[in-house]
């Protein structure tokens, strides 16, 4: 994840949630988080409850059975959580095991990723990504019915409007207002990742437009995994093939990620930038032995 110094005001546990805001878009800067939550407060009040209700039980989970402070505060036990509260308040008709049931998937993402976090240090792990959210998603949607919020609407024929929207639908949002204030959140934490993130959004609904996904392309359905999968690699300025490998990755997978019985949701994002992670790994091997034959 990308850090950047950013002094604030806030106490701690308002970083933390603020910070799991914009962990999602892969940055750690709380004026990114607030924008975000902007974001889901304009366009779409209705699931801000959610997504709060998940990052907080992500957050004290991880506080409750004492993980690193560090990670706490860096919003990396709560930004699955806010993925999962705004899929679940987004796709599920509302009850009164709703709320409890945010609950228990938001700190069961803290637990994962936790357990994540300590094999991904000792090179046994890939990083999680958004794997936590995707996993608990997928089981949720399995044996639930999507409620009347998941229908599909209309879009507008508008290029600016899809732009917006492959960022807006990181979050699950496809107001294009909801995108711009994502983009703003970017490019106030870190403008080369704002670039990166706007050029996934623009590819992947090009290359959805170009192959007949006239719908998905306008809808910024082939922009937000593209858009995540540069993002991820964004920081490797020396090295600007990787984000595009990633980025193109993740476009060539989500039509086939598409096939599975559930929504794909992040799953093209998650699938590219390991695959590109692999891929370093592989290389890194027999450079690796040659240099030790050097030195032998």
């Amino acid at each position: 994840m990308y850090t950047k110094n950013f002094v604030n005001p806030c106490p701690d546990w308002a970083t933390a949630l603020l910070n799991g805001f914009s962990q999602v878009l892969l940055q750690r800067n709380p004026l990114c988080g607030l924008f975000c939550l902007l974001a889901i407060l304009i366009s779409a009040p209705e699931l801000i409850g959610g997504a709060l209700l998940g990052a907080l039980a992500g957050l004290l989970t991880a506080q409750r059975r004492g993980y690193n402070r560090t990670d706490r505060q860096a919003g990396l036990y709560s930004y699955n959580g806010v993925l999962i509260g705004l899929l679940l308040s987004y796709a599920l008709p509302w009850s009164a095991i709703l709320a409890p049931l945010i609950i228990a998937a938001g700190g069961l993402s803290s637990m994962l990723v936790h357990q994540w976090l300590k094999r991904a240090s000792s090179n046994l792990l890939l990083p999680a990504y958004t794997a936590p959210f995707v996993l608990i998603g997928w089981a949720v949607l399995l044996v639930s019915e999507p409620g009347a919020n998941a229908a599909a609407a209309p879009v507008e024929h508008n290029a600016l409007y899809a732009l917006a929207r492959g960022l807006g639908e990181i979050f699950l949002l496809d107001n294009p207002l909801a995108g711009l204030l994502i983009a703003i959140g970017l490019l106030l934490s870190n403008r080369y990742a704002a670039a990166w993130a706007l050029l996934g959004a623009a590819v992947g609904g090009s290359v959805a437009l170009i192959g007949g996904e006239a719908s998905a392309a306008y809808a910024g359905l082939y922009g937000f995994n593209a858009a995540l999968a540069a993002l991820a690699f964004s920081q490797t300025r020396k090295q600007p093939w990787l984000p595009l490998l990633a980025m193109l990755l993740a476009i060539i997978l989500q039509p086939l990620v598409a096939q599975l019985p559930v929504p794909g949701l992040t799953a093209p994002f998650i699938l590219a930038c390991w695959l590109v992670l692999i891929g370093q790994r592989v290389l890194r091997q027999p450079l690796a032995r040659r240099a030790g034959r050097l030195h032998s």
